[in-house]
């Protein structure tokens, strides 16, 4: 579909999956700054009922849905005499979810996004995807279904995203290597002793990009790297030792791809979120929009050094996880979330958060050693379920 106001086709049909989260915000920027482009089918949020409501009054979705059964009532005094059906709790996420539209924006952080996004693909004919954990925790069967369905999968990720448009038009068999970049977030220059006394509050300092709180946290430990590089492997056709991280502090360069050639293609682009969600939105076109121009002259110097795995083991383990195939990558998902949020309520140390992501894999292998690759959301969801539980039991057991 081409989305063009000159086009007479009408306005694209969208429907986010965490609205009220970082990527929905600006998803939303965009839509406010095009409304003759984007129509609003549904909208999800977690607990922020607030926010929701004052999203939902802007962009007159036909159903709003919100995880938090228990802000139900608040939800629907928000909205009361407007033309805009709303509900709370799973099943009304996955209804939205469900719902008939051109594009979805998957946005919804961790694994309670891939129930979810499994639901999308079989409602729409676009899916923006900005929760990387549905590949991670089941990338198999997300990708085969997406196929299936005829649904094309765009990456919304920024590395991703960059990943994308550096292979537009070019031949997967002429790739040497995929490259995604990282900031090295807050703690790239600390010595490791004083990574390992780092709070939360520290972490979240991240120099270059505004994110969740989650997400943040991952960018200071080199996870989110370290799921990225899952995520694109299950993206593009390419094998894991053809996948590559380089530390590149500026934030400018978002991804790379090197050819057998020596050509070397890149996207670059001023660190903001909008500038991927826009190519996803508008695509196979482009619009518009608010993100600061690049200004190379002013930036003056862009730098890239090696990851260091001995400070940020989190990456290490991610890319052993990798290759051990999606059984692996899910217990991974799930461990390091219950890590996070330990860390993020201090109960858990910088290190502490890697220490037990490794334990959560040893055991993990163990449980589940006769398991080939993951073929259904129970499937996915058994062996989530256990991690977390081992995750937490080992927390317990270390207090």
């Amino acid at each position: 579909m081409t989305i063009n106001s000159d086009t007479g086709q009408g306005k694209r049909k969208i429907t986010i999956l965490g609205a009220t989260g970082s990527i929905g915000e600006s998803t939303i920027d965009i839509i406010l700054s095009h409304p003759e482009l984007y129509q609003v089918v549904a909208l999800t949020g977690g607990r922020n009922v607030k926010r929701l409501i004052e999203i939902s009054k802007k962009l007159n979705p036909t159903f709003v849905a919100l995880a938090d059964e228990s802000s139900l009532d608040d939800l629907k005094e928000g909205l009361s005499g407007l033309k805009i059906e709303c509900d709370a709790g799973p099943e009304a996420i996955l209804r939205a979810a469900s719902l008939p539209c051109d594009m979805t924006i998957s946005a919804i952080v961790g694994f309670a996004g891939l129930e979810p996004t499994l639901k999308a693909l079989d409602a729409c004919s676009i899916l923006a995807l900005a929760n990387k954990e549905s590949l991670v925790c089941a990338g198999e069967l997300v990708t085969k279904k997406a196929a299936a369905n005829s649904v094309t999968l765009l990456p919304m990720d920024s590395e991703h995203n960059a990943i994308y448009q550096a292979l537009n038009g070019e031949k997967i068999a002429h790739v040497e290597k995929v490259i995604l970049t990282a900031s090295g977030g807050p703690f790239r220059a600390w010595e490791k002793n004083k990574i390992a006394a780092a709070t939360a509050q520290d972490a979240l300092k991240h120099p270059n990009w505004s994110m969740g709180a989650k997400i943040t946290i991952d960018s200071a430990t080199l996870m989110n790297k370290g799921l990225e590089i899952i995520e694109a492997h299950h993206l593009f056709p390419v094998k894991p030792d053809q996948l590559d991280v380089i530390v590149h502090p500026q934030s400018i360069i978002h991804g790379m791809v090197a050819f057998i050639d020596g050509a070397v293609l890149a996207e670059l682009g001023t660190p903001d979120m909008r500038t991927p969600i826009a190519h996803c939105m508008a695509h196979p076109n482009r619009v518009s929009t608010s993100v600061k121009p690049l200004n190379l002259a002013e930036i003056g110097t862009l730098t890239f050094e090696k990851p260091d795995t001995e400070k940020f083991p989190m990456l290490k383990l991610a890319l052993q996880a990798l290759r051990e195939g999606d059984v692996a990558t899910n217990l991974l998902n799930a461990a390091n979330e219950v890590a996070v949020e330990g860390f993020l309520k201090g109960h858990f140390g910088f290190y502490d958060m890697s220490t037990l992501v490794e334990r959560t894999l040893e055991k993990g292998a163990r449980q589940f050693c006769n398991s080939r690759g993951i073929h259904s959301f129970e499937q996915a969801n058994e062996i989530d379920t256990f991690a977390r539980k081992t995750a937490l039991n080992l927390f317990k057991s270390a207090a």
